[in-house]
């Protein structure tokens, strides 16, 4: 590993550190991958109904005072009905007042110099000690910089020089896994799994693949970063691996500024 001079990297890492609008561009980012959903447009409206005529005669003879509702066509004898409420929303069986609307656009706009800002300012993040110390375990030099990466192609090289590296016992803590709390162990996610470190390259030779057999672990081209990939629950400081490579091509090609 070579150790980083702060004065030396580029100047995407010296942006002054700004949650609130890391949290902007990762709302924004989930907020287009949100899929929509709404109830079928005849929900609670699949049978015959009848409403019952007043002809004037509410509360008389001729209604039976019967509420006026919309009912099922069981059985009627002139003007009186008999059967189930139907239809109305305060019925068993009606359809919702208020549905969910599938057309309804859940998408949070931002611009694009604040989408930069905010990547700048969770690359700066990834520097700042007590920040990845409140989500990993790590407590060496910051930012890590590696100059083998580019040269991982199997998931054994990236397991034993990430431990290389000092992240052994934060590989630990993203095996572990819980059982999610509420319903959504019933839908197909009964488990959480915790979010490990970042891995940050030039180019693609096959780390990405590499990187997905080890729990926690995420590979990513410097050209693909977000602010979701860097704070992925909001909250910037994600422990981050660098390539030596990879820093070099953010400062030549001046990304996110």
């Amino acid at each position: 590993m070579a150790e980083q001079d702060t004065t030396q990297l580029p100047v995407q890492f010296q942006e002054r550190v700004r949650p609130d609008i890391v949290k902007r561009a990762v709302l924004s980012i989930q907020s287009k991958n949100r899929q929509s959903y709404g109830a079928d447009e005849r929900a609670g409206k699949k049978h015959v109904t009848r409403w019952r005529q007043r002809n004037n005669a509410y509360r008389s003879k001729k209604g039976r005072g019967k509420a006026r509702l919309p009912r099922k066509i069981m059985h009627a004898r002139g003007m009186q009905l008999w059967g189930e409420g139907a239809e109305a929303p305060n019925t068993r069986g009606g359809r919702r007042a208020h549905p969910p609307k599938p057309e309804k656009d859940f998408t949070e706009e931002i611009n694009d110099k604040e989408r930069r800002k905010a990547i700048r300012s969770a690359i700066t993040a990834t520097t700042d000690k007590e920040l990845v110390q409140q989500h990993h375990r790590y407590d060496g030099e910051l930012p890590l910089v590696s100059e083998e990466l580019e040269e991982m192609e199997k998931t054994s090289q990236l397991q034993t020089h990430l431990e290389e590296l000092g992240l052994e016992e934060e590989l630990t803590r993203a095996k572990r896994k819980k059982v999610r709390s509420g319903k959504g162990k019933n839908r197909g996610r009964k488990y959480v799994r915790r979010v490990g470190p970042l891995v940050v390259t030039a180019e693609n030779n096959d780390i990405q693949q590499a990187a997905r057999n080890i729990p926690g672990v995420e590979a990513t081209t410097v050209k693909q970063l977000n602010a979701q990939k860097l704070a992925p629950s909001t909250q910037p400081g994600r422990l981050t691996v660098w390539s030596q490579k990879a820093i070099e091509k953010l400062d030549e090609e001046q990304l996110f500024n």
